[in-house]
């Protein structure tokens, strides 16, 4: 009877069963200490089978991740690929043993075969989504890829598998086939789209976010509505994370990308050159011809020696041809201390190794204001980083607002507390001496 039921597994259960008989236990209870004895032979077969399959997979996969160079293996490791492979196994044993077991109770054999059902689909879905995270990972070390929103692809990935899951799910629970399922979702398309707005906007921007090449991870990009101002870290389907400059973490919708204005500094950082915009506004009230004696002076400084003379050669032509009267200074033509400095500032900034000469290299005269003339310098630095940026900005300005004095101009700047209580004090002390004249 042993080899019968050895040949014939429906006949382990009849056997253990009879035996109980044979025991003098009755009918009913009989039936239900062999279904315990039955699951639990059932279990333990199913342990041994899932332990012997991932030990077996897994050192298969070790002994190929030592032996090839590709990391794909070794991220189907650390994503746990060989151990939810493994759970198919038993899972699908488990199908087949399920009429043995329930031999005795043939009305619960339909409702553990759609549990196990149930189980084996999740199983698959497990397994698959660390398959593609295995992908996403080894993906992410290849270059082309790593500006790539590889994290909204997986979530789209991810809904999709959930998506094939409803629809087996339903086929298994309630029998019917899988257009029904499709009709009922498209009945309630419409709460879907509300329910899944977000989503769904979030995957297309993904989308248009990645074919138009609009924001990779690692771009610095300033979004000021949403207090963003540092490089991306992150594109997944919902969201888009930024790593603020000051090391805060600002999360912003996905379709906001398209929606809303973004400044992209990656044109900056891959052009090599990063720009200055900034001006030294000069009292008007400083600004005059120069004297002969001034310019003697100023030939002194050796990037204006060349320019001082060629331009003085060109304006004393110039006033000799026209008979300009010399007596009055706006006869004819002059050198001014606001035209020499600008000069000296864009001959001193062409010699400037760290700025740029092939970009875009200006020094301007801007409108007159009521905070005086701004002298603009509009050029690149040969160093899009940071803090050498700001290093080479700042020699700039510091060597440029010391020499201003030498052209006897002045920088122009708002009255301060101690100057107004100086002119009150300068006024008061002449009202007191003319007081004391009078008498």
């Amino acid at each position: 009877m042993g080899l019968l039921a050895a040949t014939d597994p429906t006949q382990i259960y009849q056997f253990t069963y009879q035996l109980l008989l044979n025991w003098g236990l009755p009918e009913t209870a009989a039936r239900y200490i062999n279904l315990f004895i039955q699951l639990g032979l059932f279990l333990v077969v199913l342990w041994a089978v899932y332990a012997v399959s991932r030990g077996v997979l897994r050192s298969l996969l070790s002994r190929m991740a030592r032996n090839t160079k590709t990391k794909f293996d070794d991220y189907l490791i650390n994503n746990r690929a060989p151990a939810k492979l493994a759970r198919i196994i038993p899972l699908s044993l488990a199908s087949s043993l399920i009429p043995v077991v329930l031999t005795g109770f043939p009305g619960w054999i339909s409702a553990a075969g759609k549990l196990i059902g149930i189980l084996l689909v999740f199983a698959w879905i497990a397994f698959f989504r660390s398959l593609f995270r295995s992908v996403r990972d080894h993906l992410r070390t290849k270059a082309s890829f790593q500006d790539k929103p590889l994290e909204s692809y997986l979530q789209v990935i991810d809904i999709f598998l959930f998506f094939i899951a409803g629809i087996i799910l339903f086929t298994a629970l309630t029998g019917q086939s899988p257009w029904a399922f499709l009709t009922a979702m498209g009945a309630a398309s419409a709460i879907l789209m509300l329910v899944f707005k977000d989503t769904i906007l979030g995957f297309v921007a993904s989308i248009q976010v990645s074919t138009n090449d609009m924001v990779r991870v690692g771009d610095w990009i300033e979004m000021p509505k949403y207090g963003a101002d540092g490089d991306v870290v992150e594109i997944n389907l919902n969201t888009v994370k930024v790593r603020n400059w000051d090391k805060t973490i600002s999360t912003i919708p996905t379709y906001y990308l398209i929606t809303d204005s973004v400044k992209n500094w990656r044109g900056m950082q891959e052009t090599g050159g990063r720009r200055i915009k900034r001006a030294i506004h000069i009292k008007i009230s400083s600004i005059r011809y120069v004297t002969p004696e001034e310019l003697a002076e100023l030939r002194k400084i050796q990037l204006l020696t060349d320019y001082i003379d060629g331009r003085q050669q060109e304006i004393d032509k110039f006033n000799a041809e026209s008979g300009a009267d010399r007596t009055m200074p706006v006869n004819g033509r002059n050198m001014t201390n606001v035209g020499l400095f600008r000069q000296y500032i864009n001959r001193y900034a062409e010699v400037n190794p760290q700025i740029r000469k092939d970009m875009t290299f200006l020094v301007r005269q801007l409108s007159p204001s009521e905070h005086g003339l701004p002298i603009e310098l509009y050029m690149f630095t040969a160093d899009t980083r940071w803090a050498i940026y700001e290093g080479v900005m700042a020699d700039l300005f510091d060597h440029l607002l010391s020499a201003i004095k030498y052209f006897n101009l002045e920088v122009f700047e708002s009255p301060a507390s101690d100057d107004i209580r100086n002119l009150g004090l300068q006024a008061l002390k002449q009202e007191t001496e003319a007081g004391s004249q009078r008498n």
